[in-house]
């Protein structure tokens, strides 16, 4: 965004103030993007600020029930987003597109800003595609990572090639563009929102406010703003559609009880927590009548098959069963037309303790005194299998809500997710 206007023309705190639906202060160009309000509605789990550490504050997630602030973590250097204090603290949910392009771009920034960015040109090159190489193999799954590399890659090895260009030139290109990656990622966000929201009343019939189930975390917690399948209950609640949202706590990480929970609590949305296994009495009991299930996705298939948080699957299963819709809210980032089936997605296994252990605060301890402990709740020496995901066949989901729209299956039955692509920027 050249001389700190948006891609419209707009002053960029405007625009993201109106995306955000919050006051914002964005300095581009200089590598930080800051939130003027901290104490407005709007969440945020990443902040850019301005002359202060080399790296962004951010939001604890895992303790999220507890504590509401910003912390700073001291990110100097991006394999830290995987392997240090950011993965600790936000687990597998953390490590997605924007998110890593933001860990790179406050890496260079603190290089720029203690003079420690390499004057050669393909020598920042060189270091920006190791990094992002590292980036991308901690998450197989998630396909919008992979997206947003080869996004930067391209930005950096355009400007390297260009005449009289600098270690310093190629670095802030890349800052650049993940601060734009920023803003259209929270554009795109409410625009998955909005068109969520009109097709679940539209197929509400006669209902003025609709009932939603959502599983995992997919709010402005795992996003770099407004979230995806959350984004589509905030948009009902924006127009006054929203009877109630109910979500599952999401084992074995909980992250549907320790983020989705707050965020629906902070924003003070009608919301009820259930366990996983109970979403099945839900859909059958008598006066409830949830409308629709809206997930998120780490990756869809060309076909429509869609991989996200383990125990999407069965929800959609039951969905189908009780006559339930079951949507799918994800940018076209995360489509992968390369990938024909979800057959050919690598599903990622995670670590027994997980399932074994749950760590959160002690009950009853003020958030001024916060201990956090480890309990183990299996027991001792029992095997155990830990997908982090599973694959939910396009058969069972009747929309995928994306920013250009809601697909739906054609008359052949199938889904046909490249027409999204014509005419899109997003290839």
């Amino acid at each position: 965004m050249e001389n700190g206007a948006s891609s419209d023309g707009k002053d960029p705190s405007a625009f993201l103030g109106e995306i955000i639906g919050a006051p914002v202060t964005v300095k581009l160009n200089s590598g930080v993007v800051y939130k003027g309000e901290q104490s407005s509605s709007a969440l945020f789990y990443l902040l850019f600020l301005p002359k202060s550490s080399l790296s962004p504050p951010v939001q604890e997630k895992r303790e999220l029930q507890s504590v509401d602030g910003y912390m700073n973590i001291a990110l100097e250097k991006s394999e830290e987003f995987v392997n240090g204090n950011l993965s600790r603290s936000y687990g597998d949910a953390f490590i997605r597109g924007n998110n890593a392009a933001l860990a790179l771009a406050s890496e260079l920034h603190g290089l720029i800003s203690c003079n420690g960015i390499p004057s050669e040109a393909p020598e920042v090159q060189a270091f920006i595609m190791d990094k992002l190489d590292y980036l991308v193999s901690s998450r197989p799954t998630a396909v919008n990572l992979a997206d947003a590399a080869r996004k930067l890659r391209a930005v950096a090895s355009d400007h390297t090639q260009r005449p009289g260009s600098t270690g310093r030139s190629v670095a802030t290109a890349l800052i650049q563009a993940a601060e734009e990656m920023l803003v259209k990622d929270i554009e795109d966000n409410k625009n998955i929102g909005k068109h969520g929201a009109q097709w679940i009343m539209a197929n509400a019939v006669g209902k003025p406010k609709a009932t939603v189930l959502t599983h995992c975390n997919t709010g402005s917690l795992a996003t770099s703003g407004y979230g995806t399948a959350l984004g589509v209950i905030r948009a009902l609640a924006s127009t006054e559609n929203l009877n109630r949202a109910y979500c599952t706590e999401t084992r074995p990480y909980n992250q549907g009880s320790r983020l989705t929970a707050f965020e629906l609590v902070h924003d003070r949305l009608p919301a009820t927590l259930i366990t996983d296994s109970m979403a099945a009495a839900l859909l059958a009991k008598s006066g409830t009548q949830v409308d629709a299930i809206v997930v998120g996705a780490d990756r869809v298939a060309a076909n429509g098959d869609t991989a996200n948080k383990i125990g999407t699957y069965g929800l959609a299963v039951l969905a189908r069963y009780h006559g339930v819709k079951f949507l799918v809210a994800a940018p076209l980032t995360t489509i992968d037309l390369a990938t024909p089936s979800g057959h050919e997605i690598i599903i990622e296994e995670r670590a027994a303790s997980e399932v074994t252990t749950v760590r959160g605060p002690r009950a009853n301890k003020s958030t001024d005194d916060i201990e956090l402990e480890t309990v183990r709740i299996a027991a001792d020496g029992i095997d155990v299998w830990n997908p982090a995901f599973d694959v939910t066949p396009s058969t069972l989901i009747d929309g995928i809500i994306t920013e250009k729209g809601v697909a739906e299956k054609d008359a052949d039955g199938q889904f046909h997710l490249e027409d999204l692509f014509r005419n899109s920027s997003s290839t």
